[in-house]
């Protein structure tokens, strides 16, 4: 087994070549396909989440062991199966839900895994896909890609569904008026064909990069904006055709989200899902006043996932622009990532 991991924080990923991992009981062996980058794995590489005011939120302290192997976006195709994992069709390629739970709580049994107080996350919690092979527990966590190609469905498991599942908390209002996304990365570009394919206006994006707006815009946004400018706020309720019914902040900066809250209106939705770091500075008056709903989102269920996989198996979300790099790359491209150098997504292909 190749792979990419991560053996101490900070630091570049190393090469290494382990044993072969067997499987048992439920359990099922991949082949890697694909995985995407994602820009959580730099938090993950970092070692923490930056909460602002001088805290940190360390991974170390949570139960993270190092070495990991990074990444929660793999493709991959049937290699062995445990005694007890059932008929698995061995010739179909796979998207792999990533995040698993412990199985037995009460989010679990709900339905939640994604919540599971003790998760088995891959690539932060168990080893994940920079790597040739990788191992899960159970094929319920296997979804078919149809024809899509590896590549184009990995970043389904986490940008794709991450999105999905916030617009899912303001999917009432889409069809109303144009949704508000912050940030145009991998996540925002995802965010805009997700809104199509919903059925939604075509949304207002904000993004500080040229690049990333011009993509955007290509993307099917309605219009993209600088949220560096004096205006920024103005601009977007303009777009929108008067204050924001609805945003989704895909970066999680101070500056982000007090866009955000500026931009909706009495009895808005603002759906925080981004982790750049840092603490808000809502005049707290305000959130009663304005009546704003403050949602988190993290990442999605297994059952958003199916509806997810779903509309993309008919070809109803549209592609991130992706570029394939082999998997020794990965370092590299984590450094190209957290530089801005990266439009849509870099997947590694083992």
């Amino acid at each position: 087994m190749k792979c990419q991991s991560l053996t101490d924080f900070k630091k570049p990923l190393t090469s290494e070549t382990r044993p072969d991992p067997t499987v048992s009981g439920t359990e099922v062996l991949l082949r890697v396909t694909a995985n995407g980058i994602c820009h959580s794995d730099l938090h993950i590489r970092e070692g923490s989440y930056n909460l602002g005011q001088g805290r940190t939120l360390s991974f170390g302290d949570r139960g993270l062991k190092l070495p990991l192997v990074m990444g929660h976006e793999p493709t991959g195709r049937v290699l062995a199966l445990g005694p007890d994992a059932g008929e698995v069709d061995t010739s179909k390629d796979y998207v792999i839900y990533p995040w698993q739970g412990c199985g037995d709580c009460f989010q679990c049994n709900m339905g939640r895994e994604n919540y599971c107080a003790s998760p088995q996350y891959l690539g932060l919690n168990v080893d994940g896909g920079y790597a040739d092979t990788i191992k899960i527990p159970h094929p319920r966590y296997l979804f078919d890609m149809g024809t899509l190609s590896p590549e184009i469905a990995a970043p389904l498991a986490c940008s794709g569904l991450t999105t999905f599942s916030a617009l899912k908390k303001v999917e009432d209002t889409i069809k109303e008026a144009p949704v508000v996304i912050i940030g145009a990365g991998g996540l925002g570009l995802m965010a805009i064909g997700l809104v199509q394919a919903m059925g939604g206006l075509a949304p207002v994006v904000v993004d500080l990069d040229p690049a990333k707006r011009k993509a955007a815009l290509a993307a099917g946004a309605a219009q993209a904006i600088d949220g560096a400018a004096d205006d920024a706020v103005a601009q977007v309720q303009a777009a929108v055709g008067g204050p924001a019914l609805a945003a989704i902040d895909l970066v999680g900066a101070e500056s982000s989200a007090g866009l955000a809250f500026d931009a909706v209106g009495k009895g808005g939705k603002i759906v925080m899902v981004g982790l750049f770091g840092g603490a808000a500075s809502w005049p707290l008056p305000l959130i009663p006043v304005k009546a704003v709903t403050i949602l988190g989102s993290y990442v999605g269920s297994l059952k958003e996932f199916g509806e997810l996989m779903a509309l993309a198996v008919d070809g109803k979300v549209p592609a991130l622009p992706t570029q394939t790099h082999e998997l020794e790359k990965a370092s590299e491209l984590l450094d190209q990532l957290e530089e801005g150098k990266i439009i849509g997504r870099a997947v590694l292909v083992p």
